[in-house]
């Protein structure tokens, strides 16, 4: 491996456990405002820390993708379910129940063997402003329609998100190729409208997310992390001319891909959260908790000791 491919491997094992960290800090501030509305969370510190947190891993990724090819670092990509699934479970004070290693395993058995048939070079050709307007337009009527209230908004919720957030890259690879090229004018009316819908997508699925970890970390983030190459295979198919590769073999293996990653799915979404040791209202930042996971352990275990008694009149020990 060249030292290029290899700090692109760095980069994106620190992104993924960045993006992580800000799903399982987005989730303990949902737990705790239930039902809170934008402008609380827009004044919550711990809501812009998490804010910070996936911006950062989101710029270690663009990054990761400078030294090394897409069909190298987006399959890592996968790897903030791995690292959310147990940090989630360290956080809540509890050890992580073999139904989500079988859930989180499958997701990402499922998901690797979709990125594997879908990968290869990078493309030739973008969306244009038309094709960019008519996927947004789409996209949004998608997402209003899996927001609308009704049963399990958890989990449509998670699917809008990585909607959004697979059309948000799409359109974000357009904007970089007609920024970088150099034959015309950066400032352009399909830049600029361009980025606007970037930032919305964006925004939108983030604001998504934070309603979709109420009912808990692990089932939301797994149809994020699938909904996601769904939507960016879908644009390739129908407005990129990008097809899976393999043939017959390639057309297989991405449908075993999705039976087990759906599989997967459904073995998270039987998980039921467990109450945390820590109360709800005692007022400790959630990414503090995140980033304080050993602290957060061993107060955990020592709350599980029975107390200590002692005789009256018995010296103890200095």
């Amino acid at each position: 491996m060249s030292t290029a491919a290899l700090l692109a491997v760095l980069l994106s094992l620190v992104s993924a456990v960045a993006y992580a960290a800000a799903a399982v800090a987005q989730e303990r501030l949902a737990s705790k405002s239930s039902g809170a509305g934008l402008l609380r969370l827009l004044g919550s510190g711990a809501w812009w820390a998490a804010v910070g947190l996936n911006a950062g891993a989101a710029l270690l990724h663009v990054v990761a993708l400078k030294y090394g090819p897409l069909t190298l670092v987006q399959p890592l990509g996968a790897l903030t379910l791995v690292a959310a699934v147990p940090m989630g479970a360290r956080v809540a004070g509890r050890r992580v129940s073999a139904t989500e290693w079988r859930g989180t395993a499958l997701t990402l058995l499922g998901l690797g063997a979709l990125l594997v048939t879908a990968s290869g070079p990078a493309p030739h050709r973008v969306l244009s402003l038309t094709e960019a307007l008519a996927v947004a337009g789409t996209t949004a009527v998608l997402i209003g329609a899996l927001s609308r209230p009704g049963a399990r908004p958890g989990l449509r919720h998670a699917t809008a998100s990585g909607f959004a957030s697979g059309v948000a890259s799409a359109l974000t690879q357009t904007v970089t190729v007609a920024a970088t090229d150099r034959s015309g004018p950066v400032g352009s009316v399909e830049v600029v409208v361009v980025t606007v819908l970037v930032a919305a997508f964006a925004v939108g699925g983030l604001l998504l997310s934070q309603t979709a970890y109420r009912g808990g970390l692990g089932a939301p983030l797994a149809v994020v992390t699938l909904a996601n190459p769904v939507a960016a295979a879908a644009i390739g198919l129908a407005l990129l001319g990008q097809g899976l590769h393999g043939g017959a073999t390639g057309i297989l293996l991405a449908l075993a891909g999705a039976a087990l990653a759906s599989w997967g799915v459904v073995l998270l979404t039987r998980v039921t959260p467990a109450a945390r040791i820590v109360a709800p209202d005692d007022g400790e930042h959630p990414v503090a908790a995140v980033l304080a996971l050993e602290s957060a352990r061993i107060a955990a275990e020592q709350a599980l000791l029975p107390p200590r008694k002692e005789e009256p009149g018995q010296l103890t020990a200095l």
